[in-house]
């Protein structure tokens, strides 16, 4: 699985991920710290990334989008620091879904998961 971070998720996590044998890149290490979110689902489909974000335009775009892919996980913790957000990074659990398409909602009380496309 690869693992696309958008500006809102920790470099850390990022770190995270490669250290558990993930390919992952975070916007900012390209430079793309303000690519609109459009351009950033097209670069996560186009590459074939799984998008990592905090922010819920992402679902919603992707949902209207009619499209399969980029699978998104939008976190929505009240602690957002490195080490929650890595705590819930279940990926495994979930990788026949992300791989087929989904967005996955995850809060400190509940995941959830919707196939792609809506």
């Amino acid at each position: 699985m690869r693992f696309l971070a958008d500006m809102g998720i920790s470099p850390r996590t990022v770190t995270f991920l490669r250290e558990r044998g993930y390919e992952a890149v975070h916007l900012h290490e390209e430079g793309l710290d303000r690519l609109e979110d459009a351009a950033i689902l097209a670069k996560a489909r186009e590459e074939e990334f799984i998008l990592l974000t905090h922010d819920l335009d992402f679902g919603e775009l992707v949902a209207a989008s009619g499209a399969q892919l980029p699978s998104v996980i939008v976190f929505r913790l009240r602690n957002m620091r490195p080490e929650n957000v890595n705590k819930y990074l279940l990926v495994e659990e979930h990788a026949g879904v992300l791989a087929s398409g989904a967005i996955i909602s995850v809060t400190e009380g509940r995941i959830r998961i919707r196939a792609l496309p809506l």
